[in-house]
């Protein structure tokens, strides 16, 4: 039995004239990695807007607008496998080319849609070239830069998420202010552009000399069931009852499709999931926590957008505004967090993270319509702050975990189990949301029309626009409708901070702790791959 070390010799292995140039290249990678992560923050903020009727928007209802987003996320962890070994097969210069090319394109179309269903389909098209964009990032890093140096680049990388946080938002506003909602997809298309250029110039190729076998059946499965699970739960979302046999039979499919998927990839000779990866408990907490803290983040993000426009009634570029403490957190703390697993450990440094996520998360609970913003600000810095202590420290131990040759392989299981944490927050806990903001609405609406009465208890954006075609009549739902978010809000933000706390637990039990000075950097080394 072999670890993962005994594959790569303890000399250099990085080609000189790629070593040179390893900073130029990481910053490549990270403008690759930022229009991925932009598109989902600027769409975060252009919500509200996609959701009023057209010519200013789409008239998208929430439950189309969480298939906006997860129609993305889904169809991305469900490739995410597969798009890692074909990079590993092919070559990762090649697959970062085609899947930017094809985002590019996705991102065109989007921004033209006429329909929420076109506009769904079309970010299904951008999330297929994501695909293979998020892994090919990581696993091209991974074999431009020494072992040493990998948790440095590593954290600037994940502090790259945190500049997309940033620009996102404020992007998105400063487009929406002056432009059409479409246009925060088409601004995608010139940095595709740029990033293209830059690829076919700066970035070197490489594979893995003994790449597995692609697995249709493998991706069919996880794409089928993940589908089928976050559909049922969104569905039970807007029916607001999750007993509805149809909710459940579909939830129940999901779930087997899902088993079956794990079944046929312990039994296949080419899985897209090699699943002996987690017989180890720490490489396993480490999935668990990067996907728990996006579950809980994801899901939070959703709801805080309706709070800041619909609620305390800020433009969409004022919204993005006030998340720059968020990212300004993220992008000074996750290039240092290595510091602090240097001196702490994983176990603290990343459970520590995610008991701040957690208390930031709890904070939302108590936020009225009259809150002092400042405390907004100070609570989107700390969440910012819990993230780079999580994201930075478990990005190292997953991808150390496996030799170089399977650096797109451990990119892939990373951001799967991130889009997929992200996917099912937004699913569950929009669904905590609409359900409990549905309960605490209905009763005010007995005074609509019988046909009004559905439409407007959607969500507090359909109330609030119901209440605007009314006039007079209608300003009398205003103060109900945001009494019946601040309720939902506050319960959803609790179930986000005890996904947080379990993600803690998880941390404090199997991450480890803080090695002898002589053997930090070799702790990741310990992870068996079984059956070599």
């Amino acid at each position: 039995m072999t670890t993962p070390a005994d594959h790569a010799p303890s000399g250099p292995r990085i080609p000189e004239a790629v070593h040179r140039r390893r900073w130029a290249i990481l910053g490549v990678l990270m403008l690759s990695l930022l229009i991925v992560v932009l598109d989902n923050s600027i769409l975060n903020v252009a919500v509200k807007t996609i959701s009023t009727p057209a010519p200013t928007g789409l008239g998208a209802t929430q439950s189309q607008l969480e298939w906006a987003i997860n129609a993305y996320t889904l169809v991305f962890a469900g490739l995410l496998f597969s798009a890692g070994l074909v990079g590993d097969r092919l070559g990762r210069k090649k697959v970062l080319i085609a899947g930017i090319v094809v985002f590019g394109i996705g991102s065109a179309l989007a921004a033209e849609s006429g329909s929420p269903g076109e506009l769904i389909a079309f970010r299904a098209l951008m999330a297929l070239g994501a695909a293979f964009v998020m892994p090919a990032t990581l696993a091209v890093l991974m074999n431009v830069f020494e072992r040493q140096e990998q948790p440095k680049a590593i954290g600037i990388w994940a502090g790259g998420v945190g500049l997309a946080i940033a620009i996102g938002p404020i992007t998105g506003g400063l487009l929406l202010d002056h432009f059409w909602w479409g246009s925060v997809f088409l601004v995608n298309v010139p940095i595709v552009i740029i990033a293209l250029v830059l690829m076919v110039w700066l970035v070197p190729d490489s594979r893995d000399p003994r790449p597995g076998r692609i697995d249709p059946v493998g991706v069919l499965l996880s794409v089928v069931g993940l589908v089928l699970l976050v559909y049922g739960i969104i569905k039970g979302g807007e029916l607001a009852d999750f007993t509805d046999a149809k909710v459940l039979a579909t939830i129940a499919a999901g779930l087997v499709v899902l088993t079956a998927f794990v079944l046929f990839e312990k039994r296949s000779d080419h899985p897209s999931l090699d699943v002996t990866y987690f017989k180890n408990k720490v490489f396993s907490a480490a999935m668990a926590a990067i996907a728990l803290v996006f579950f809980a983040l994801m899901g939070v993000t959703f709801f805080s957008v309706f709070y800041t426009q619909s609620v305390r009634g800020y433009s969409p570029l004022q919204s993005g505004l006030l998340m720059l403490p968020l990212a300004a957190a993220q992008m000074i703390f996750a290039p240092r967090a290595r510091l602090v697993v240097d001196r702490l450990g994983n176990k603290v440094t990343t459970g520590g993270g995610l008991v701040l996520l957690a208390g930031t998360l709890a904070a939302f609970a108590t936020f009225q319509a009259d809150t002092p913003i400042w405390l907004l600000e100070v609570v989107f810095f700390l969440m910012g702050l819990g993230m780079a202590h999580v994201m930075t420290p478990t990005s190292v131990v997953i991808m150390q975990a496996l030799p170089r040759e399977k650096a797109g392989s451990a990119s892939a299981l990373s951001n799967t189990f991130r889009q997929v944490g992200g996917a099912l927050g937004i699913a569950v806990l929009g669904s905590v949301l609409s359900t409990s903001y549905r309960n605490g609405i209905e009763g005010k609406l007995d005074a609509l029309p019988p046909g009004l009465r559905a439409t407007a208890g959607e969500s507090i954006e359909a109330t609030l626009g119901v209440a605007q075609k009314l006039g007079a009549q209608g300003r009398a739902l205003v103060t109900p409708a945001n009494d019946a978010f601040l309720h939902a809000m506050h319960l959803t933000a609790l179930c986000g901070a005890g996904v947080a706390l379990i993600g803690a637990l998880v941390a404090a039990l199997y991450l480890p702790g803080r090695q002898p000075a002589g053997q930090q950097g070799d702790r990741e080394q310990e992870l068996v791959v079984a059956g070599e």
